[in-house]
């Protein structure tokens, strides 16, 4: 088997960005992959501005705390004022910009205004309270590199900087479903032996948000020629497909050789447990050319995990991102793990108050109720034993959800 590192390395390696980009509006622009760098065709701010509600004036005017001057001009944001003459001071406000001659802005709380004169409780230095022109983004600097997830603060600084719209990588189009006779949808009758299909709207809200075009076939018959339908019909117009459960080695299990017969399948099986039976390779298009193929196990949690942990880096990947992978935290550990798999083990677990990392007590692969509890996993090493107070690797859900 190969170990969770080689995997993913295997995955990274294949994924190629879409080629497509679009341009679209800065309003539409969160959670997309910028597909070029930006560079600023203006200054922010253009000119030199007050920082505060105040008073412009020169420093040489006041040498000392008590001077009273006269107010020579009234500032607000939006306007320009004329030059400041020499021992007067400038009413002004925050964000207008500085007048010529001024080199210090003094807060208005230092000051008492009185009828068309204003007394200066406070010795300046030069520049304070000046915000000066480009400190923020200077012209022909890049601020944008290509291969980032635009969040809010990247368009805001778009929007600081003039840009009304951004070059972005198409969306990733997953075409997904799922097998299983035993799965029944939500709202409808539980027969005996069945169970409620959760990974259908799990892996649908992961991929949703990761910002794809989700397209769902819906839940497939365990049965060879039904996967094979499935497949074919799922690669066409689609980047990427992903499906739950079949990639074991049971009778039932009709995935692994449905792939093999509508294109090829370059990986199965990994050294990770949760999800050890995780497939890997590609289906041939109808219309020529190939989809990418991931099946992930049918355990919800198995599912989850693999899902954050490979599928998303690789789609991350897909969507033209460069830094795919999570920050993995150094924390103290809260509990002991005394019976370690030979396999790499993301546990289910949370910091608590003291800032400790403990445990969900039940780690199964189909308890879903674990999920909700974690604030994220413990990737523990292969055969790592782990006693209260070690130190452990530990990934956020907010990490991987962002």
């Amino acid at each position: 088997m190969l170990s969770y590192e080689q995997a993913l390395e295997q995955l990274l390696a294949a994924a190629q960005p879409v080629a497509e980009t679009r341009h679209v509006p800065i309003t539409a622009a969160a959670g997309r992959v910028l597909a070029q760098a930006q560079v600023a065709t203006v200054n922010v701010p253009p000119l030199d501005n007050s920082a505060m509600d105040g008073y412009a004036v020169r420093v040489a005017d006041v040498p000392q705390a008590g001077v009273t001057l006269p107010v020579s001009q009234r500032i607000p944001a939006g306007t320009v004022g004329s030059e400041l003459q020499p021992g007067t001071a400038a009413r002004i406000f925050t964000g207008a910009p500085v007048p010529p001659g001024c080199d210090a802005v003094i807060m208005q709380e230092r000051c008492e205004a009185g009828d068309g004169v204003v007394t200066i409780n406070h010795v300046p230095r030069l520049g304070e309270n000046i915000r000066r022109s480009g400190e923020d983004i200077a012209t022909g600097n890049e601020i944008l590199p290509a291969g980032i997830r635009l969040r809010a603060q990247e368009i805001a600084l778009a929007a600081s900087a003039g840009l009304p719209e951004l070059p972005v990588h198409r969306r990733v189009r997953v075409g997904m479903f799922f097998t299983g006779d035993e799965l029944v949808q939500p709202g409808e009758p539980l027969p005996p032996g069945a169970i409620y299909n959760s990974n259908r709207y799990a892996l649908r809200a992961l991929l949703e948000g990761l910002g794809c075009e989700v397209r769902d076939l819906g839940s497939v018959p365990d049965c060879l020629d039904a996967t094979r339908d499935a497949l074919r019909r799922a690669a066409t117009d689609n980047d990427l497909i992903v499906t739950s459960g079949g990639v074991s080695v049971g009778e039932e299990d009709h995935v692994k050789p449905a792939v093999e017969a509508e294109g090829r399948l370059d990986m199965w099986k990994i050294a990770i447990k949760p999800g050890k039976p995780l497939a890997f390779g590609e289906v041939n298009k109808p219309e020529g050319g190939t989809a990418w193929f991931i099946g992930l196990p049918g355990n919800p949690v198995a599912a989850f995990v693999t899902c954050l942990m490979l599928v998303r880096p690789f789609i991350l990947r897909l969507q033209g991102v460069a830094d795919v992978r999570p920050k993995v935290l150094p924390l103290t550990a809260d509990f002991t793990w005394s019976r370690p798999d030979s396999r790499l083990e993301f546990l289910r677990a949370r910091i608590n108050d003291a800032g400790r990392v403990e445990l969900y007590p039940n780690q199964g692969s189909a308890v879903v109720t674990s999920l909700c509890w974690s604030d994220g996993l413990v990737l523990n090493p292969p055969g790592q034993a782990v006693q209260a107070g070690d130190s452990v690797r530990f990934v956020t859900f907010a990490e991987l959800l962002a």
